[in-house]
């Protein structure tokens, strides 16, 4: 699925095959927090400074309220390629079984993408019948 991508340092840009269409940056915290538990089979494990966001046992996100910022699982490739594109926006995290996770500062990306890298998260986690009955709209 082609990616949607906000552009860097303003709101306007070309998104998709439409250049010039208007994209708002920023998502809330409260906003990511409806967006990642409205996923299917999500259960949302808090502790004193953060929130982890689980499915069928396996993590695939964190939130932060204190910086605004959320941790999510994404391929290594993606991880690389998110880093280069917009290092003001994303930062690596760390890497583990193969996989890449990002940090996002919900400030700098619009919820269009951040809905994308955030269902990929989920779908990297999931149990493939999940994934099926669940795709992202």
């Amino acid at each position: 699925m082609p990616r949607r991508r906000d552009v860097p340092g303003g709101a306007v840009g070309a998104v998709g095959d439409n250049p010039g269409v208007s994209v708002a940056v920023g998502v809330s915290s409260s906003r990511f927090l409806r967006l990642v538990t409205g996923l299917a089979g999500v259960e949302r494990i808090e502790s004193s400074s953060y929130s982890s966001f689980v499915v069928a046992g396996k993590r695939f996100g964190y939130h932060w309220p204190r910086t605004g910022t959320v941790g999510l699982k994404q391929t290594l490739s993606e991880q690389l390629a998110l880093v280069a594109e917009r290092p003001d926006v994303f930062e690596v995290q760390f890497t583990a079984g193969g996989f890449g996770w990002v940090v996002v500062r919900l400030s700098g990306i619009g919820l269009d993408e951040l809905t994308e890298l955030t269902y990929e998260a989920w779908r990297l986690s999931a149990p493939a019948e999940l994934v099926e009955s669940n795709p992202l709209r």
